[in-house]
This record gives C-alpha cells, structure tokens and sequence, in this order.
C-alpha cells in the first residue's frame, strides 16, 4: 500500500494526485488506521481471524465498475467520494483492482492510500473519509460488518457527533 498526502488539486478523482510527500506507517497507525496485506494461500484465512478477532460476523463482496454497475458507475463513484464519516468501524479487503481511501490527518489534509488487491484497511468510526476507483476504473472489496451490512454515510460538516468527537479525542491521546 502506497500512502502519501494528496495534492489538492481538483483534477480527476481517479488519478494519483500523488503530492511527492510519503506518510509513514506510524503516522497512518496514529490516525487510528490500520493497515494490512493479506496475499498467498492463506490470505483469506487472515481476513476470517482478523474479522474473527474483532466481532465482525457479516460481509459481502461488491465490484465497482462500470461493467458491473453500467450506467449509474459514475454517480456511485462521485457519491463515495463525498467527504463523509461513519458511526462504525470500517472494513475493506481488496480482492482484486485498486482503489484510493483518503482520510483526513490531524491537520485536516488529505492523507491517500492507494490499495491493490491483498489490502485490508480498518477505518475508525468518526474519521472523515472518502473513496474512489483508480484510472483502472476496477475493484472488488470484501466489506466486512458487526451486524447485518449497512453503509450510512454522514456528510460533513458533522463534527458535533459523539462518534466525531471521540475520534478526535482518541487521536490526540497518541
């Protein structure tokens, strides 16, 4: 996984907007966000003892593409790129393709972590966010559920949300 700060520039969502700055792995791990590779023949064996080991007892696979999504691939792909949180932890284990997560640092600027297939990355609840397809235009992700699959997406501005504020206090406690 290739993690470093986005560019801001307002270019195509699906390109690099690689900044030239790299993010170390501690500071990804001090934003709460952790960060795995699971390749080979146990692969999938890793991605059950790790779901196994945080409660996670739902998942499903779904492949954004504009194959399998025809005509409403672009709007989806806008629509997940909207800077939003989530009340829950998030799971995402790249099956096959690529795809950017970026989140926002402690400084409010864009972090991005380029995923390919054998990527696992856990969000924490609270962690403004967003997603988007590379050029490649391709992904499978296992996504991965507590209870039964649901994706609520909260746009923000939302920072007075107790998951928000949790967050915020959990980073500055590293």
């Amino acid at each position: 996984m290739k993690v470093y700060y986005h560019d801001n520039t307002a270019e195509d969502q699906r390109l690099d907007h690689d900044s030239g700055i790299e993010v170390p792995a501690e500071a990804v791990a001090n934003l709460g966000v952790l960060a795995y590779n699971f390749t080979g023949p146990s692969a999938l064996d890793n991605v059950d003892a790790l779901a196994l080991s945080r409660d996670y007892k739902n998942r499903d696979v779904i492949t954004i593409s504009p194959v399998s999504m025809g005509d409403v691939y672009e709007e989806k792909v806008k629509t997940f790129y909207k800077e939003h949180l989530h009340e829950d932890e998030e799971i995402r284990y790249i099956v096959e393709g690529e795809g950017f997560f970026d989140v926002r640092d402690g400084q409010d600027r864009w972090v991005r972590l380029k995923m390919d297939a054998g990527d696992l990355i856990i969000l924490p609840a609270g962690i403004y966010h967003r997603f988007s397809t590379t050029s490649t235009n391709y992904i499978k992700a296992m996504r991965l559920f507590k209870d039964e699959p649901k994706w609520t997406p909260l746009p923000r501005p939302c920072d007075d949300n107790q998951y928000r504020v949790e967050y915020l206090q959990s980073i500055k406690a590293n």
